[in-house]
Order: C-alpha cells, then structure tokens, then sequence
C-alpha cells in the first residue's frame, strides 16, 4: 500500500444510537455472542445506523442473516423509530419469501436500543414466530455481527458521510441515501468477497448451502 500510495479509509467514532427505555421489557439473550449458525433463516440480527446529509442525519436499519452475512432487509429513513426497524424486519421477511425460503421460525436478536424492545415491535416479530433476543446495555460484543456489517457499511457506502465511495459522490437527502444504500447491499450479497466464507459472497455460500442434499429446496434470488 505504501508503495503505491493507498492508505486505508479509518472509521470515525460513532455516535449514540443505542438508548434504551428503562420502561420497557427486554427479551433473555438467546444468542450469547454466538453467532456462528449451521443454516440460513436460523438467526437475524438487527441494527441501525445514523447517516450525515448535510447537516442533519438519515438512517438505515440492516437485517443481516448470521448464516452467510446476507443483508436481507434494509430499509433508510429521516428518524431512528420503531417503524423504522419493523419496516426492515418486513423486507427480510418479504426477501426470504420471494426467493422460496420464507422465515418460519428463528431468532430475532439486536441491541437493548428504544426500538428494539418497542411493543410494536416486540408483537410483529411474535406474528412472524420468531423469537426476540436482546443483549445488554452498552456492549458492542453482544450484537457483534451487526455491528461489524454497520461498520463496513459506515466505510465502504457511506465513506463517514465526507468521502465519495464507488456507490455515491456526496450524499444530502434520504433519497440519495436510499440509492447508495441499495447499490451498496446488492454488490455486498453478490460480490464482495468474505474470508469466513472462504473467499465467496454471501449469497453464493447460501445458494451452496441449499444446493447441498439436505438443504430444503427452493430457488434463491437476489434482492
């Protein structure tokens, strides 16, 4: 790198998204920082992020798949709320139906965030049956898989909201947001190569899974 002049992009500190409600109940942690899982649709994990656009921020919630690191809902809007993350949880769960592998059971797991433990939230993810897991209060390490996809988001999307990346020159609005997040998390699930997974995107290593004999069929698409 330095022969050539590169120097790698350094993420900057974050703000405090994660504020809990002392009022609210919170779900057992059914996940214990155990994120390695044997199939697809066994585990999602939940996050959200804040976005600068010119002086104000927008923001984008992920639903991430613990199998492969599929991002399978997203969605970006003007205010962290608990539509917000219920309205990425139903574009997950929308994804998996289309691509013939629907979410039937499982784990939801995400920070102790307002949103996260919300009522609304807590009786949608109870229609779909999956099970609500909260970690603690203030530790990264409890929802570490989604906080390293954020990460990568944070540095290879939205290049900490000063630096153009190959998804946007400059962002000011949600819609602009929308559209780099979009682009962002097709290449991700497509094409960006991962070393857990032996050098294969995460929606190659999925499609291997359920080519495997024992894997139930159906027929993946991309989102």
């Amino acid at each position: 790198m330095r022969r050539h002049g590169w120097q790698g992009v350094r993420r900057t500190r974050r703000i405090r998204t994660t504020i809990a409600d002392p009022a609210a109940g919170r779900a057992p942690d059914l996940v214990d920082r155990r994120f390695k899982i044997e199939a697809p649709n066994r585990l999602l994990v939940a996050d959200f992020t804040y976005v600068p656009i010119g002086g104000r921020f927008a923001y984008t919630a992920l639903v991430i798949d613990a199998y492969a690191g599929t991002i399978v809902g997203w969605q970006v809007g003007p205010r962290h709320t608990a539509d917000l993350v219920q309205a990425a949880l139903d574009d997950a769960l929308e994804t998996r139906r289309r691509q013939g592998h629907p979410i039937v059971d499982g784990i939801h797991h995400s920070d102790a965030g307002a949103e996260y433990t919300s009522l609304s939230l807590t009786d949608r993810l109870a229609e779909t049956g999956l099970a609500p897991s909260i970690g603690s209060v203030g530790d990264a390490y409890d929802n570490a898989l989604a906080e390293t996809t954020i990460g990568l988001y944070k540095t290879e999307c939205i290049g900490t909201g000063r630096l153009s990346t190959p998804f946007h020159d400059g962002l000011t609005s949600v819609v602009e947001v929308e559209l780099a997040t979009a682009a962002w998390v097709y290449w991700f699930n497509t094409s960006r190569l991962m070393h857990r997974l032996d050098r294969r995107p995460p929606l190659e290593a999925e499609n291997d899974y359920y080519d495997q004999p024992h894997a139930p069929q159906g027929v993946t698409t991309t989102r």
